[in-house]
């Protein structure tokens, strides 16, 4: 980035809509975590968690199941956290909205699903030619990226941490050849957060969906092209029986973070050490989903080439040039 973002203007843009949104619930003046705590060990406490993702969906939905397991059990049964995959209670993409009211105390998704709601939250996913995996988690950690975040969340009701990376993704699947950004213009992309946003400015459509639509959306033509995550999961999902290219490297999404989502006045109803086993059980899914995608996402690289006889191409480097142009000016915008 070519400009510093200072603290203050970047909370302020990012937060905007809740100043104006009808479902802004306030109660910003304990921190997460803070003195307002239950001290009533032995109290127990059943919770409902909404994903994005479908029930039980591989690694995503697999580790928000375990979160709901570890904290069970490290609790001695205290809190049991019933899981809801995408539809089930609400919507996949109201899962924001649900636990900021109340609806459910808990969500696991991704932050730039809700980037209509607050921009800034997209900082928070991934950034295109951004910071991988670890270098997100040094930043959320160490560097003071968390607190930022908190802050973030807060005119929403919300305490947010992370809770997975599926570390670099592959740059999606495409029925025709990109060989400059001609080939961009008009394309309708399934692609959500700043990506969509580069994506846009080279000319292409982009379309947010929820995961459980992609396949159906790309067979029917509804979409041209869509990105989704990485070999191992790109293959449980059947793309390749409808796409023709694989194309590298996933530039809109280099070590995208899934977040876990706490309804604000629930925290703070929990005792600390029950905060501090989410906490444990978020840092661990965190930990187990990064390693589960990058112990498979070569094996199931080589299927996809050897079985199925996928079309892996390289993005042009005059086109990787472009959208990284391109990024550069969405990112200046959104701060300027």
């Amino acid at each position: 980035m070519k400009k510093q973002i200072k603290r203050r203007e970047f909370l302020k843009k990012g937060s905007a809509v809740a100043l104006t949104g009808s479902t802004l619930i306030l109660g910003c003046g304990s921190q997460p975590g803070g003195d307002t705590a239950a001290i009533h060990s032995n109290k127990r406490f059943e919770w409902n968690m909404v994903t994005t993702w479908p029930p039980h969906f591989p690694v995503m939905g697999e580790g928000a199941d375990m979160m709901a397991q570890w904290i069970d059990v490290m609790s001695g049964g205290r809190l049991k956290i019933r899981v809801y995959g995408g539809g089930e209670l609400v919507p996949a993409l109201e899962t924001f909205d649900a636990v900021s009211q109340g609806t459910a105390e808990m969500g696991h998704g991704v932050a730039y699903y809700w980037a209509g709601k607050v921009p800034a939250a997209q900082f928070f996913a991934a950034v295109p030619f951004g910071m991988n995996a670890q270098q997100m988690n040094a930043w959320l950690y160490s560097g003071g990226g968390l607190k930022l975040w908190e802050e973030l969340y807060t005119p929403f009701n919300l305490v947010p941490m992370p809770a997975g990376n599926t570390g670099m993704q592959m740059g999606g699947w495409f029925n025709k050849e990109i060989n400059t950004t001609d080939d961009l213009k008009g394309l309708k992309m399934r692609i959500p957060g700043l990506g969509a946003k580069v994506i846009a400015r080279a000319g292409g459509s982009p379309i947010l969906t929820a995961g459980g639509e992609i396949y159906t959306n790309l067979e029917r033509g509804v979409i041209d092209a869509t990105e989704w995550v990485g070999p191992y999961h790109d293959y449980l999902m059947g793309f390749y029986r409808i796409a023709k290219y694989y194309y590298y490297p996933g530039w809109h999404e280099p070590g995208p973070v899934l977040e876990l989502i706490i309804n604000k006045q629930a925290w703070e109803s929990l005792p600390q050490d029950l905060q501090e086993i989410v906490r444990t059980a978020a840092a661990r899914a965190n930990v187990w989903m990064l390693s589960e995608f990058e112990s498979k996402n070569n094996e199931y690289l080589q299927k996809l080439i050897r079985e199925e006889h996928v079309q892996v191409r390289k993005f042009p480097q005059v086109v990787l040039t472009a959208l990284r142009r391109y990024a550069d000016e969405v990112i200046e915008e959104m701060i300027s």
